[in-house]
């Protein structure tokens, strides 16, 4: 892995509160990603379960974590089980995890290879009686291809259709929403290498660059500092690309005059950061644009400061709806007709503004997070609002990554990241 050693003990924490929540007399089971064929020989690069990650820090294919507190054999109660190494693996691969380094990388003292895995699970499932399997529920998921787990899930249910099945997803809606301190600081650290990449850009855009350009000096920051590249399909939108919500063709000619708008961030070490900026291509704003962008500004210093422990999620977005409209209404893009006669499903704001403003975020972009419960300190939220005027021929969107603090205004992991006009315009122009 590229990433620098990450501390056990996240891992330990991250078990013993999982385990905290399981029926007694129960097991856990937690199956690593496949590697997914693109064609012939070629395969996708690999990318691990955000939930064994969670558990237990393994970071490779065909892996599969077991937790079982109640077992009767103490060394049963935490199990990984890894493929076996070897040098014709070392030689054509490259090294694997061995039984030590699984134990210094997880804290989980019992491993056995894969090969030993159906005759210890079948011993595992006989004094057991209810057993969580590893599903994903998220609120955003759409999912066409059969997993590794789907197919471990299918073959537990008929190889054991005596025991009760349980879902381990609500805990780990819980407990991964609310992050611990190291995983705080190792989204940090994503933020900081996608803060060398925007500065690296914002003295290479000038016009007539082209935005898979920009996409290339981006992900060149991102490799020289340990992480993997973009945390999601990079948003390289100038001029009217901008108004096309998820545009990720990054294919188009920046004109002097038009604006880009970024929706780009590293990983690192699996966690994502979430940023948006918008910028003039010519390193000068319009006084129209400038107003626009001042506007989102504004929108998005006063949403920030809603996220505070106990707020409800849609009480939150109602809020900012309010904010938006204000600033909608000062811009002329809407009039007190407009808002009056507002449909209450669909209000007025949203001809501008159509998405959300907030989403959790951590080890996926769009992370695990219950949204009908109350804000938690300890939450990380992105915050996004934009406007985007296809008639004016361009959009505007700023987002910055905020942890909810027990008091007090959010935590900006963000906040040297450079995103008023006037220093965007001085650091374009340096």
């Amino acid at each position: 892995m590229k990433y620098l050693p990450i501390d056990s003990q996240l891992f330990v924490r991250n078990r013993k509160k999982f385990i905290s929540e399981m029926k007694p007399n129960s097991l856990a089971v937690f199956n690593s990603n496949d590697i997914y064929p693109i064609g012939a020989d070629s395969t996708m690069p690999f990318q691990q379960d955000r939930n064994i990650f969670y558990l237990s820090g393994v970071d490779q294919e065909e892996s599969i974590l077991v937790l079982f507190p109640d077992c009767s054999k103490e060394n049963h109660r935490e199990i990984l089980f890894l493929r076996e190494t070897n040098d014709h693996i070392a030689v054509w691969e490259g090294e694997k995890l061995t039984k030590e380094k699984a134990l210094e990388t997880s804290g989980i003292k019992t491993v056995y290879w894969l090969s030993e895995f159906e005759r210890i699970f079948k011993e595992l499932m006989s004094q057991s009686e209810t057993v969580y399997i590893n599903t994903n529920e998220h609120y955003r998921a759409s999912i066409e291809t059969q997993t590794r787990e789907d197919r471990f899930n299918k073959w537990l249910k008929e190889k054991f259709p005596a025991h009760s099945v349980a879902k381990s997803n609500p805990i780990l809606q819980r407990l991964r929403s609310v992050k611990d301190p190291i995983e705080i600081a190792l989204i940090q650290e994503a933020c900081d290498i996608t803060e060398k990449a925007f500065r690296r850009v914002l003295g290479f855009v000038k016009p007539g660059v082209w935005e898979y350009e920009i996409e290339a000096e981006m992900m060149h920051e991102f490799l020289r500092n340990r992480s993997k590249g973009f945390a999601y399909t990079p948003i390289i939108a100038s001029g009217n690309n901008a108004n096309v919500l998820h545009y990720i063709e990054n294919n188009k000619q920046c004109q002097d005059g038009d604006l880009i708008l970024f929706d780009t961030a590293a990983e690192y070490a699996n966690y994502s950061s979430d940023l948006s900026r918008t910028i003039p291509v010519n390193g000068k704003f319009t006084d129209r644009q400038k107003a626009v962008y001042n506007a989102v500004l504004r929108v998005k210093d006063e949403a920030t400061k809603l996220l505070v422990p106990g707020t409800l999620w849609a009480d939150y977005h109602v809020e900012v709806g309010k904010i938006m409209t204000s600033e909608l209404l000062g811009l002329g893009l809407l009039d007190k007709a407009d808002v009056q006669n507002e449909n209450p499903d669909w209000p007025a704001y949203k001809k501008y503004f159509m998405h959300g403003t907030s989403h959790h975020m951590g080890l996926d972009t769009h992370d695990y997070g219950i949204l009908t419960e109350p804000i938690k300190a300890n939450m990380v939220f992105t915050v996004e609002p934009g406007i985007y005027i296809p008639d004016e021929g361009f959009g505007i969107r700023l987002e910055d990554d905020v942890v909810v603090q027990e008091k007090g205004e959010p935590l900006n992991l963000m906040k040297n990241i450079p995103i008023e006009a006037e220093e965007i315009e001085a650091l374009m122009n340096s």
